[in-house]
């Protein structure tokens, strides 16, 4: 079935890097089959009015932790009463995930995961993380298989409390029966590299192991202090590094240097730097300066960094907002971070932009402008989201 959304008041493409108006799209099936003037738009079998509204990719959010069970407003409460972040409040999530039964994991995964539709987000990668045994980090990968393609093995999340004292035998564990029970069910592999976590040497271990089946390499780096992150996420070629909160200058010349820069269907093999300004938020940190990093020459994505902990928010339009205020990026540049950035840290080049032949995940705005997306942070501006073709009504 195909679908004509015409009358488009401003078309944000990330084909060409410009906004298009008085422009139609086309959907036939999953793809987008035709982008033209509204004039000379063909005929559909059935039709959406933008009614001058701007149309823009669905989200893509590379960043989420969305199999837990449980929450964390306690630990959230004591941070805005001035108790620093540590990450040590990942354990908590552990105990509550192991007793936890499937459907529960499965219920609050599929809640999430429509609400993050709901505002726009057309493709979420989940990672792994909150299980840190071989049955619980299988299972959690299973189920989140479930929701998206995009599932990352997180095993080295941190030293479960059991191995607290034993962590290169925890790190045995992780590249062994783990990495075997988890890799049928994720894509990707990846590393919390950071004090309280894994160092270096550790975290190189788990990615060579991960890299050895057949899965891309992503890596948590630089979040709370400077660190190795950023340099081994370069050095393993990995699609993407996040949080990138603390870096030197060797790191951002690191990442403009990543991989050999040559864009195919858009992407590249770069490491795309990928900001998750809700952390910064909830934990009251200082957040990463995106734009010593686009001015350098990076790559960056936006994504929400969703978990029951330091990021409890699956709104990309909010971390976009943040971004523009917090982090000195434009609007535009927020945008296709959070669309075509996100897409370049899965290496996707079929996602995160509007052209014929990409999947047809694309988003109406109640605004005539993507610039409102930050410019009126918190409202309801998702009217329609098109989702592999399909409309899905979000509600106003």
């Amino acid at each position: 079935m195909s679908l004509l959304i015409t009358n488009i008041g401003e078309l944000f493409t990330n084909a060409d890097h410009h906004l298009s108006r008085d422009a139609a799209v086309i959907v036939d099936g999953e793809r987008i089959a035709w982008i033209g003037p509204a004039a000379d738009a063909p005929d559909a079998d059935a039709r959406i009015d933008a009614d001058g509204a701007a149309v823009l990719p669905g989200f893509v959010d590379s960043h989420a932790h969305l199999i837990f069970a449980g929450d964390r407003a306690g630990e959230f409460a004591a941070r805005m009463a001035g108790q620093p972040y540590t990450g040590g409040g990942i354990r908590t999530t552990v105990g509550a995930t192991r007793a936890a039964s499937d459907e529960e994991l499965r219920r609050n995964a599929r809640r999430l995961v429509g609400e993050a539709l709901r505002q726009g987000t057309t493709t979420i990668e989940i990672k792994s993380g909150y299980g840190l045994n071989v049955a619980d980090e299988a299972r959690s990968l299973r189920i989140a298989s479930e929701f998206t393609t995009e599932t990352t093995f997180l095993g080295a999340h941190v030293v479960p409390a059991e191995y607290r004292d034993r962590p290169d035998e925890y790190v045995g564990l992780v590249c062994g029966p783990m990495l075997a029970a988890a890799a049928p069910h994720a894509r990707w592999v990846d590393v919390f590299v950071e004090r309280g976590a894994f160092d270096e040497d550790q975290a190189r271990n788990i990615l060579e192991c991960g890299r050895a089946r057949g899965l891309g390499v992503r890596v948590h780096g630089n979040q709370l202090g400077p660190g190795p992150g950023v340099r081994l996420a370069v050095e393993m070629e990995a699609a993407s590094v996040d949080h990138c909160t603390h870096l030197s200058d060797a790191d951002v010349d690191a990442l403009a240097s990543s991989g050999s820069g040559i864009c195919t269907c858009g992407w590249s093999d770069r490491t795309v730097a990928t900001l998750l300004p809700g952390a910064e938020f909830s934990t009251r940190s200082p957040y990463p300066d995106a734009r010593r990093l686009l001015d350098a020459g990076v790559t960056v994505a936006l994504a929400t960094d969703c978990n029951p902990g330091s990021s409890f928010t699956s709104s990309m339009a909010f971390c976009i907002a943040l971004a523009v205020r917090e982090m000195r990026m434009t609007p535009v540049e927020a945008v296709r971070a959070a669309t075509l950035g996100g897409a370049r840290a899965l290496r996707r080049d079929d996602i995160g932009v509007l052209r014929v032949g990409a999947r047809a995940d694309l988003i109406i705005l109640d605004a005539p402008s993507c610039l409102h997306l930050a410019y009126r942070p918190g409202m309801p501006l998702i009217r329609t989201v098109v989702h592999g073709g399909r409309p899905v009504g979000a509600p106003r």
